[in-house]
């Protein structure tokens, strides 16, 4: 059964592979995004709707519920960040920024679409976006592991009070080749490196944490609620090597 879907970070990455992907299937999208440049082309592809806005600004989540009616079936809030750095050169700045985007957002998108999600005929789902560093210490990530920490927090609070109407997940994938990426894995030495780190020795793909996230949404995933799955190679769990 066709599905009306927002997703913020829509023409990102991961959420224009989602995107993609859904539509595919024949669901009705909304791309929620901050560049009408990138937005435009996308939802003319997909035949979807669109919002222009950025997140950090709370008048966006209303704006959205006015674009994309009622009923709401799913959610996807694709929008992160990567501020890496030693602790003792991050600013309140940075840690305020990447809890705004991350985490703040997050629940903003969700509170401010709760109207639409109740009114599905179904039961509507929600994903979020956690993190590889929320569940594993690495260096320079204190900022990043906070916001994504908060995400994962977020879920599991949100999973608990909107139970049984609406479901609530999480994915937490690793370093994904993406444009948000790309200051990262320009260099293709360090890309190889990173994804030696990886037990399946390679990076994941927009399309790898899209068909989870598809997934998710789908009411094959009925019975899934309150998680945080892991999408990162093996990254946080597997030591092949010793």
């Amino acid at each position: 059964m066709a599905k009306r879907i927002v997703i913020y970070g829509g023409s990102g990455g991961i959420g224009s592979a989602t995107a993609r992907l859904l539509r595919a299937d024949g669901h009705a999208l909304h791309l929620v995004g901050r560049s009408e440049a990138k937005l435009a082309p996308l939802a003319a592809e997909l035949e979807a709707g669109y919002t222009v806005g950025d997140v950090c600004e709370e008048a966006l989540f209303p704006k959205v519920t006015e674009d994309f009616a009622a009923p709401w079936d799913g959610l996807v809030y694709s929008v992160g960040t990567i501020t890496l750095g030693s602790i003792r050169r991050l600013t309140s700045a940075d840690f305020l920024h990447d809890f705004q985007v991350n985490a703040m957002g997050a629940a903003l998108a969700v509170k401010g679409g709760l109207a639409a999600l109740k009114k599905s005929a179904g039961t509507p789902s929600v994903v979020l976006f956690s993190s590889v560093a929320a569940r594993q210490g690495f260096t320079f990530h204190s900022s990043m592991g906070m916001a994504k920490g908060a995400v994962s927090g977020l879920t599991l609070s949100l999973a608990a009070e909107l139970a049984p109407k609406i479901r609530i997940n999480a994915v937490a994938p690793s370093l994904t080749k993406t444009p948000l990426a790309e200051s990262i894995l320009a260099n293709e030495q360090v890309a190889s490196a990173i994804a030696e780190l990886h037990p399946l020795k390679r990076l994941g793909t927009s399309a790898d944490i899209g068909n989870l996230v598809a997934y998710l949404l789908s009411d094959q995933a009925g019975w899934l609620t309150g998680q945080i799955i892991s999408i990162d190679g093996g990254r946080s769990t597997l030591r092949p090597n010793g």
